[in-house]
């Protein structure tokens, strides 16, 4: 999901070789894992979405199901004939919607390890080491970071803060949408 912006970063992460450089890497990555922490967050809005929208549809089938089974027992063929119709059809959204929801738990994983991976990676990065980079000859890593101990902590505060904030943001855009689409019914 995120893997032209990951190439990017490791792009600039095996270009920086001082710690000016290393710094504005540094804040590429923390830019792009506060993206990767919405598209989280949003991923998982919408997971719970599509579940609700999934208990709401098994209820609606059950209701059907049981008014058919209501009329069939007072002999309305009429109705027991719109019943099955619209069972059909609701059956067909449900299975739609279980489908639906199985992909979007898989790319929840997904995009949970990514997260993981780019976290990882940026913590790396501000405590000095770089994770995808290495002298190639069996050395530990090196760092364009050297210098910068301090900002550190800094750092990791200013990325929660703009994680925290864009959450916010991003849970408030999808309430308001959620609130237009109920409007406007």
């Amino acid at each position: 999901m995120f893997e032209t912006l990951r190439q990017a970063i490791r792009d600039a992460m095996n270009r920086a070789s001082t710690p000016a450089e290393g710094r504005i890497v540094l804040g590429m990555m923390r830019e792009a894992l506060a993206e990767a922490k919405v598209g989280l967050h949003a991923t998982r809005s919408a997971v719970d979405s599509t579940r609700a929208q999934l208990a709401a549809g098994r209820a609606e089938l059950e209701t059907i199901q049981r008014r058919g089974r209501l009329a069939a027992q007072i002999h309305d063929d009429e109705t027991v004939r719109v019943a099955a119709q619209f069972e059909k059809k609701t059956a067909d959204r449900v299975a739609v919607l279980e489908r639906k929801l199985a992909a979007q738990e898989a790319e929840l994983q997904l995009v949970e390890r990514e997260v993981a991976e780019m976290t990882a990676q940026y913590q790396g990065a501000a405590a000095g080491t770089w994770p995808t980079m290495g002298t190639g000859n069996g050395a530990a890593p090196t760092s364009p970071m050297n210098g910068t101990s301090g900002r550190d902590a800094a750092d990791a505060e200013t990325l929660r803060r703009e994680i925290d904030a864009r959450a916010r943001e991003a849970d408030a855009e999808r309430l308001l949408a959620e609130l237009k689409r109920r409007m406007g019914k």
